[in-house]
């Protein structure tokens, strides 16, 4: 395999199955492309040059492996007592490897996917097809495009190949004692013994002794030290001896350099000669064979094998060599078909062979006496075999996923089976004679196909007392056949009634089901869980009020008028939920109540009972919101109250002043949510009483002003009055432990800030209040500061144009754990042709996924336009593309995403506004239609039956609470690459024409949907005028509602005309209004410099400062014009009648809805994101030695200038369109005689850029500020792209143009020291274009008429 000149040659099977070779140097990785294009770096094993066996799979991906000395194997051996992956490998010895990879053949490939274990492909596997099915089971349909994304070297995220199985680049950690010592072996007293210099390591519970020489390519001695002996050699001087146990024992000699060494080497090997090994840990080591180092210990009493690639038909005979073994676990391992050798281990008492494809169990299963726990989940079984009734001790048996249809009948032979697992199986009818002769207990039969029940006597069923009957098709379920049934599961079936026995029943769960009658008989006495909610019930039964032990009650969504008299009275009853039905009245006897949790929201209660505080003085929380309450009960007759109230949520109600004298007798409320009721005014003598109060939510009132008691709440941490009349900014700042101040949406004129501002404010929201006006130098300490700018830095030129056709405003809260796991993205101008672009993304539990989502999903969309043609191919694409551009943070983490683009059709002169939605997870989007909730999205879970049977093709496991092999209960999601083929990116992809009865269409996240439903989402936001108090009172709703998750909402509303439906290029019509025609505020965020993450973990740190942020942006309807109107708004030029009606001199025939670029115009969206420089896998980073164009850094943020162009350009650089939207670009000569003037200063713009730059059109910044607030004039090789015939191009080293969002690396910041000279330039400009003369351009090309 060695040519002369010392190279290697490679081997690589393509899609057809030639074999291609070529010469690859002595010492240099194996590398070669496939023909298809899959750019993977395929690196051969190393034998001869030492160094690590690590390997990089795709270039660009992993670091190349390291120059360690990284003996035996990446998994030497065994160490502790419980011995993990990495003590012991496949690898452990050189003779571990398989046989085709010794030999002097070609080297293995292998393959692997999402970053975990590699497999080496079969003889019949060909690298290109596997890696074409893999693409075209994640969604991609065109076979070209797969090829194209094949090619791409960021794929090594998904799916990467090696020639040589690759290694652990951790596998020297394992590595205890090492070095170079004069070693002897055998007895001391032969001669033939000689000492000589030689490499020793101790490595898990192992001495390898190699020659210095050989100490890199494999070639060792291997002395296991389990069992054996360490002694002081008293002849030699700091020198021991090393033995192993057993017959043939053998003895090293080690003589050491001086006593602290011999001294360390004493102690270390001393701890592993002690050690008895009973428990090891192989589980994810890619294994197809066990290793030689697993057998150095024959008192292994557990074994775990699972997510391996071990097969039955090899090396699992040496299994029968643990005569004491009593747990082994091979699951989701590639046996095929059942081990035989594992039948002879008499010591068994727990075996899991889970996830093997395993058709059939054989006889030979009997001989396993002494089983106890056998699992067999997960495989292709339809029938057992009779012999398993001789396992007298067997009382677990998992056989959930299979195929059975029906009950085996073996069960009856298992005495001791007390808990039956069918769950996932294919039974159609329940058949309770099958139950008869069984002493099951606990019977799991969900997530079946189970739509009729065949009755059995009830004498015969008397053992049962568990039935899980959830996700199956019952209409009808008469569970009383159980007499002894203790606890029913039979949520989300068609139940229309329930019928059971209350004997010994103890909780009851039958949520979404249809349910309108309820007979339990006789009265439940031992019920202490009910749980009824989802279904059509119209009244309880009487005797919940006599149910002694009855703590929680779950009546949500239901069609309740009344609640038993006497319920409140229960003295078990903790915690009662009846929101969401159509209470009127509430039952007033409440002597001797014991709640502690009441929720009585969405219902049309106008009052509550006199004496609910009074009598219930164990209430801890109360949620009333989204009543028509006008007052609330008082809580005490005197000054003394009794009330341990702690939460109190009266959101959307008709609360006026009254009320709030009644809230200072609950001494101990820590949260008060009061937000959209009637309120006019807190008294201050009032908020002095609430001194324990920490969260206070007082938005959408008429309040005035904030009481200036507030300060003694010393606890106080979170103040929300957004969406009122405040004139006077609070004096919430003198607080120690305020960390979130959200003003929005008042009146404010002015605000005073201490010098000395709390230590944990984390947010100050004061967006929406246009009077507003601030001294930047009292804000250099806020970490996190928002406001609009003034209208006043806006011309009186550039406020008078047509309505917009759409504005958007979007907010994120952070959750009770102070953690943002959500992002919003919006942008209003994007790309060409008019077009908007809005996305919200949620994390769960993760800010990594949203973070990177919201930076490149803007871009990926916009190359993906140029790539597909029809909505849906483009919008899938760019979910599918974004797989893998999340990198490695995406093979263990995931998030839900929904994008909505508004874009006009360039090939449908006469066509309107299309709104093309797309979405994965839980993340939702409705439009507005007539006043009406139209859906845009859909929730892709086992619930739906395509998704379920695609779950069950590929062999998952669905936990109890519905999700995939327990991790999310999402069928399509973005990341969790782990999961596939189970859970895929593949979105749903909806796209609506626009109609002027389209009022506006919402985005969020999950925890607004869950809490808020579309029909009063849509109805709560209709008549806000507002976008961004839209969206603001959408998550003030949730929050209200209970969600203690992260929210993130966006509302676009819309102005859709009947002529934005038809082109004025065909009609003569005049330009229809264009989205934003007035500046938008500026959203002026001022944060403190903080270093760049190190982790992924931290790479979203800097979205938000602060995990209680809740990050808002908003365009009101009186934006700048995106497409080209009139020039005399820019440049205050007067045009005559004639110029105007022709569109200001663009040309005959030209209109709004087909903007022609200049040759030198671009649209500039202008954004910074910060990366770590650790993440060079998720697309984002790049370790180029070049600076990269449009990507500048200041040490701390990567900012990326993201240039959207309009494409027709390509064809018909010249136009006779003016420039789009607002200011025109100006020639080189121009430029470089105002930098003259202006010092050297870049070109100064005529107005500031808004937030994020996304609504900016193609306005220019002034310059980039420095760290030092100063700022510093734009180079002209900063400009990305100089005119628009250039095409967007993705930046090499993975950079792309983060989506314009909100951030203070962006704003239009003037430092005091240059205001005036900064004036006098603007006054210069001025002067100069309105002298200038009007740009003389031809008429346009005829496809644009």
């Amino acid at each position: 395999m060695e040519s002369a000149r010392g190279s290697v040659t490679l081997a690589v099977r393509d899609g057809g199955g030639v074999g291609l070779r070529a010469p690859i140097p002595r010492g240099a990785p194996a590398v070669a492309k496939t023909p298809g294009g899959s750019g993977s770096l395929l690196r051969r094993r190393s034998t001869g040059d030492g160094g690590d066996d690590s390997d990089a799979g795709v270039s660009g991906v992993l670091p190349p492996p390291q120059d360690k000395v990284v003996p035996y194997s990446s998994n030497s051996s065994l160490s502790r007592p419980s011995v993990t992956a990495q003590d012991l490998g496949e690898a452990g010895a050189p003779d571990a490897a398989p046989a085709c990879e010794r030999s002097d053949s070609l080297p293995t490939l292998y393959v692997q996917l999402h970053g975990d274990m590699a497999r080496r492909l079969e003889q019949h596997e060909k690298p290109l097809q596997v890696q074409n099915d893999f693409l075209f089971k994640l969604g991609f349909k065109d076979p070209w495009r797969v090829q194209e994304e094949g090619m791409n070297t960021e794929m090594g995220s998904l799916i990467r190949f090696y020639a040589g199985k690759p290694h652990s680049i951790e596998s020297s950690e394992r590595v205890q004692l090492s070095g170079t010592y004069n070693v002897r072996k055998g007895k001391m007293q032969l001669p033939v013994n000689r000492w000589r210099r030689r490499r020793v390591i101790l490595c898990g519970t192992c001495l390898i002794v190699s020659s210095v020489k050989d100490s890199q390519a494999g070639k060792m001695h291997v002395l296991p030290l389990i069992g054996g002996k360490v002694e002081e050699v008293r002849k030699h001087s700091h020198c021991l001896a090393f033995s192993s146990s057993g017959p043939q024992s053998q003895t090293y000699y080690v003589s050491f350099e001086n006593f602290t060494e011999h001294l360390r080497w004493q102690r270390q090997a001393s701890k592993m000669v002690s050690q008895r090994i009973s428990s090891v840990d192989l589980s994810n080591c890619s294994l197809e064979q066990l290793p030689p180092n697993l057998f150095y210990s024959q008192d292994l009493t557990h074994l775990n094998l699972k997510h391996n690639f071990l097969d039955a038909s090899r090396s699992l005979v040496e299994l029968q060599r643990f005569s004491k073994l009593r747990s082994l676990n091979l699951s989701n391992n590639h046996l095929g078909h059942f081990p035989l050798s594992i039948c002879s281990i008499a010591t068994l008492t727990e075996v899991n062979l889970s996830c093997n494809c395993l058709s059939s169990v054989p006889s030979a299963v009997g001989d396993m006496r002494n089983l106890q726990t056998f699992l067999l989940d997960g495989n292709r079984l339809s029938d057992l075999p009779d012999e398993l009734g001789d396992l007298p001790q067997l009382s677990y048996l998992g056989l959930t996923f299979n195929e059975f249809r029906q009950v085996p009948t073996v069960l009856e032979q298992l005495g001791a089976v007390e808990r039956l697992c069918m769950a996932g199986n294919e039974l159609g009818t329940l058949t309770l004679q099958a139950f008869r002769l069984l002493r099951i207990k606990h019977i799991d039969l969900r997530l079946n196909q189970i739509s009729q029940m065949v009755p059995d006597e009830p004498d015969f069923l008397r053992h049962v007392t568990h039935l899980d009957l959830r996700d199956n098709q019952l209409s009808e379920l008469d569970a009383s056949l159980f007499p002894k049934l203790e606890v029913l599961h039979c949520e989300r079936n068609h139940l229309g009634s329930l019928k059971l026995r209350g004997t010994f029943l103890k909780g009851l769960y039958a949520s979404s089901n249809e349910i309108c009658q309820l007979e339990i008989c006789p009265m439940p006495s031992n019920l202490t869980y009910m749980d009824v909610s989802r279904n059509r019930l119209e009244s309880l039964p009487e005797w919940l009020c006599d149910s002694k032990k009855l703590e929680v009650l779950d009546v949500n969504h239901n069609q309740l008028s009344q609640l038993p008299e006497r319920l409140l009275c229960s003295g078990s009853l903790r915690k009662l939920l009846a929101g969401y039905n159509q209470l009127q009245k509430l039952p007033e006897k409440l002597e001797g109540s014991q709640m502690e949790v009441l929720d009585i929201q969405h219902n049309q209660l106008s009052e509550l009972p006199a004496s609910l505080f009074l009598k219930a003085d164990s209430l801890r929380c109360l949620n009333a919101s989204a009543n028509q309450l006008e007052s609330i009960p008082p809580s005490s007759l005197s000054e003394e109250s009794r009330s341990s109230l702690q939460e109190l949520y009266l959101t959307n109600n008709r609360l006026t002043d009254k009320c709030v004298p009644m809230l200072t007798g609950h001494g101990h409320l820590r949260v008060l949510h009061l937000a959209y009721n009637q309120l006019q005014s807190f008294p201050a003598s009032k908020m002095a009483k609430l001194e324990e109060l920490e969260e206070v939510d007082l938005s959408g009132n008429r309040l005035k002003a904030i009481p200036t008691t507030i300060l003694n709440c010393k606890r106080m941490h979170t103040v929300i009055a957004h969406s009122n009349c405040i004139e006077v900014f609070p004096e919430v700042m003198q607080l120690s432990d305020m960390k979130c101040v959200d003003l929005s949406c008042n009146e404010l004129s002015e605000v005073t800030l201490p010098e000395n501002l709390p230590p944990k404010l984390q947010e100050l929201d004061l967006t929406g209040n246009p009077r507003l006006a601030l001294d930047h130098k009292t804000l250099d300490n806020i970490r996190c500061f928002r406001i609009d700018q003034s209208p006043s830095s806006f011309s009186a030129n550039e406020a008078s144009a047509a309505p917009a056709v759409w504005s958007h405003g979007y907010t994120e809260a952070s959750g009770v754990k102070n953690k943002l796991c959500v992002a919003a993205l919006s942008v209003n101008n994007f790309g060409e042709n008019r077009e908007a672009l809005y996305g919200v993304f949620d994390g769960d539990r993760n800010v990594e996924v949203p973070y990177l989502l919201q930076c490149t999903m803007g871009d990926v969309l916009a190359e993906e336009l140029h790539k597909s043609k029809s909505e849906e191919d483009y919008m899938t694409s760019t979910f599918l593309v974004m797989q893998r551009k999340l990198g490695t943070a995406g093979q263990k983490l995931g998030g839900s995403a929904v994008l909505c683009h508004i874009r006009h059709d360039p090939t449908d002169p006469g066509g309107c506004f299309s709104l093309t939605t797309a979405n994965v997870g839980k993340c939702q989007a409705i439009l507005c239609r007539d006043g009406k909730p139209l859906p845009l999205s859909v929730l892709h879970n086992v619930g739906v039956a395509e998704e379920y049977q695609r779950v069950r093709q590929h062999k998952a496991i669905v936990t109890e609470d519905n999700k995939v092999n327990g991790v999310t209960d999402s069928t399509r999601i973005m990341g969790y690459s782990f999961l596939y083929p189970s859970v895929i990116p593949q979105p749903h992809v909806q796209t609506v024409v626009l109609t002027p009865q389209d009022e506006f269409f919402i985005l969020g996240s999950r925890g607004l949907w869950d809490s808020v439903s579309p029909a009063e989402a849509v109805e709560a936001v209709r008549n806000v005028p507002d976008a961004l108090a839209a969206a603001k009172k959408l998550c003030t709703l949730a929050q209200g509602y209970g969600c203690g998750e992260s929210l993130s909402a966006v509302v676009v509303q819309l102005s859709v005309s009947e002529d934005c439906c038809c082109c004025c290029c065909e009609l003569g019509a005049p330009p229809p209004p264009s989205p934003g025609l007035f500046p938008p505020p500026i959203n002026v965020v001022i944060r403190d410099a903080l270093p760049p993450p190190s982790s992924c973990s931290e790479i979203s740190s800097e979205v938000s400062t602060s995990e209680m942020s809740s990050e808002v942006g908003s365009t009101a309807s009186d934006e700048p014009p995106q497409s080209a109107l009139l020039p005399e708004a820019h440049a205050g030029v007067s045009f005559p009648a004639e110029q105007r009606a022709v569109g200001g001199g663009g040309g005959a025939g030209s209109c709004a809805l087909h903007p022609v670029c200049l040759a030198g115009s671009f649209q500039r969206q202008l954004s910074s994101a910060t990366f770590s420089s650790a993440l060079s896998d998720n697309g984002l980073d790049s370790e180029d030695e070049e600076p990269i164009a449009g990507v500048f850094s200041n040490g701390t943020r990567v900012e990326v200038e993201a240039d959207v162009h309009c494409l027709r350009a390509r064809e018909h650089p010249v136009s006779s369109q003016p420039p789009v939207p607002e200011t025109p670009d100006r020639t080189e000569s121009e430029e470089a005689a105002d930098e003259h003037e202006g010092g050297g200063m870049a070109e100064v713009p005529r107005k500031a850029e808004p937030a994020g730059g996304a609504e900016s059109g193609s306005t220019r910044t002034l310059g980039k500020r420095r760290g030092n607030g100063s700022v510093a004039p734009q180079e002209r090789s900063h400009n990305l792209i100089e005119i628009a015939t250039d095409a967007p191009t993705r930046k090499p080293g993975g950079y792309f143009t983060a989506p314009a969002q909100p951030d203070p690396e962006d704003q239009f910041i003037i430092p005091p020291e240059l205001e005036e000279e900064v004036k006098e330039i603007m006054k210069q400009h001025q002067k100069s274009d309105f002298l200038s003369p009007l740009p003389q351009h031809p008429p346009p090309p005829d496809d644009y008429k």
